[in-house]
């Protein structure tokens, strides 16, 4: 795992041969960790899209939104390492019905934590991503993928259905017939077939060392680091609220975040450098 703690760092999340590329823009608090197991931000609420609350006047309705960090816990970021493919089926059939429900909301929460990650998030998935190892890829902004890759939500195979995210989230990336067809049918899709339907945005033949998807995670990681980092979260932010709502206030949406980006140094800097003819040194601020 490269990683520092250090604005415009990487951390990287394995599970299997599926892989999480953080490419961390926010400035980055003590928490920072490099072994063991991996844990999630405490955001601020402020960070959370807050509930609908009357305009001026009360004649609207319009949504807060806000991408301020705790300074002390910004982000947290550990190196997962289990193979984790999907869930432990010998696991599983030791549970007994009492135990499946409050493990598998266990799954979907970590899941939805990491789709609340206030940095972009890239999957890398160089091998097998079955069940809830699609449905982590599926929280991620980004999938790029091997050809010889491996993914699928199969769990109507076991006779029980994706629960970590899956029946909301593939829809939303490939459409509700073609998700539909593949959860029912239980298919598993190599890495041509998955950039075909729109699941993966790279394609990329594998390697010797078995990690070009994770070396192309890296390279748009890259890409992203030098942009300004409350522009990159607030970003992240209108989008993924924007793709929830009407055209009008999915455009109410990116006027409020947008208007996070005025009052900060970076946008100066940006400016001043723009006028200089030199890179411009983002500090998050």
């Amino acid at each position: 795992m490269a990683a520092a703690a250090a604005p415009g760092a990487l951390g990287t999340l394995q599970a299997g041969r599926a892989r999480l590329v953080a490419a961390c823009c926010a400035r980055l608090g003590p928490g920072w960790r490099l072994s063991g197991s991996w844990t999630v931000p405490r955001v601020d609420p402020a960070t959370r899209a807050r509930g609908w609350i009357p305009a001026a006047g009360g004649a609207a309705w319009r949504r807060g939104y806000s991408s301020e960090l705790k300074t002390e816990d910004e982000l947290r970021v550990r190196y997962l390492e289990e193979e984790n493919r999907g869930a432990d089926l010998k696991e599983r059939v030791k549970m007994n019905s009492s135990e499946v429900g409050p493990f598998v909301s266990k799954i979907r929460a970590v899941i939805n934590e990491i789709a609340n990650l206030p940095v972009p998030t890239i999957a890398a998935i160089d091998g097998l991503a079955l069940g809830g190892g699609l449905e982590l890829a599926l929280a991620c902004d980004i999938r790029v993928a091997a050809s010889s890759a491996k993914m699928g939500l199969v769990e109507t195979k076991l006779a029980i259905i994706p629960g970590g995210g899956g029946t909301q989230r593939l829809p939303r990336a490939i459409g509700m017939s073609l998700a539909k067809e593949l959860i029912f049918s239980a298919r598993v899709l190599d890495g041509q077939a998955a950039k075909a339907v729109g699941l993966i945005s790279h394609v990329l033949e594998q390697n010797q060392e078995g990690d070009a998807a994770y070396r192309k995670a890296l390279d748009l990681a890259r890409e992203f680091l030098p942009q300004g980092p409350v522009a990159m979260r607030v970003a992240k932010l209108a989008i993924n609220q924007g793709m929830e709502v009407d055209l009008v206030t999915g455009l109410a949406i990116e006027e409020a975040c947008y208007a996070q980006t005025i009052p900060t140094k970076d946008r100066l800097e940006g400016l001043l450098a723009f006028k200089e003819k030199r890179t411009p040194r983002y500090k998050g601020e």
